[in-house]
């Protein structure tokens, strides 16, 4: 069976600047990843290469044991790439049942089922995204990527810039996510703390490459050890 997403050799960057050099990573199907490391060092790059958004220098990238580098950003959507970009990017004059609906893609998540795990959203269901907060923007950011129904669901940073009790909500969010399977997901965030109780697999990023793939268990008993991995150089 392939994996849910594979990276091979994948070197990218914008234009001719080089960021990711020589990216090798696996997901499996179900599989949930954390991605942690300084900033600028190429975490959410690796992101947008996956999405199409950057320049493909070398490389290859799969989803389902199928190639979609070279392909369009709406291709990969539609083959089950799911993406909550850091800066959100709803549609701010449209209402959270438009923004939904205008993503809304057949298969297991629906507008219900989204509410059962946003429930604000639903009383929001006639305002405007700008009228949203920020936390609530947030939510609809994740459940309108689910209304695509993908196969994988990449996310960067979600918790940035929310109040504690909003990231307390969106931690328990993430995990319910996780235990129902079925979906693969890889969550880049620079809350090393929420990043390493997300996922048993921890990816530790440094000047655009992954230099630590392994248990995130390691890294929560050695402080020291995680310090060191992503200490400024």
């Amino acid at each position: 069976m392939p994996e849910a997403l594979a990276l091979q050799g994948v070197t990218a960057g914008y234009g001719e600047t080089h960021v990711l050099e020589g990216i090798d990573l696996k997901l499996d199907a179900s599989e949930s990843l954390s991605i942690i490391g300084r900033n600028g060092v190429g975490k959410s790059t690796l992101l947008e290469t996956i999405m199409g958004h950057t320049t493909l220098h070398a490389g290859g990238i799969a989803l389902q044991g199928r190639r979609i580098d070279g392909v369009p950003v709406h291709v990969r959507a539609s083959a089950g790439l799911g993406y909550v970009p850091q800066e959100r990017e709803i549609f701010p004059s449209l209402s959270v049942r438009e923004n939904l609906e205008i993503c809304a893609r057949p298969g297991y998540w629906s507008a219900p089922r989204v509410f059962e795990l946003f429930p604000n959203l639903k009383t929001r269901l006639e305002n405007a995204g700008s009228q949203l907060s920020g936390g609530e923007q947030q939510m609809l950011a994740i459940a309108r990527a689910l209304m695509t129904n993908p196969s994988v669901l990449l996310m960067d940073e979600p918790t940035e810039g929310l109040a504690p009790v909003i990231v307390q909500a969106l931690v328990q969010v993430l995990a319910r996510l996780r235990s129902m399977g079925g979906l693969s997901i890889i969550l880049v965030e620079q809350n090393s703390r929420v990043a390493l109780a997300f996922s048993e697999r921890t990816v530790v990023m440094d000047k655009g490459r992954v230099v630590y793939d392994g248990e995130a268990e390691r890294l929560r008993k050695d402080p020291e050890f995680l310090a060191s991995l992503i200490a400024a150089q």
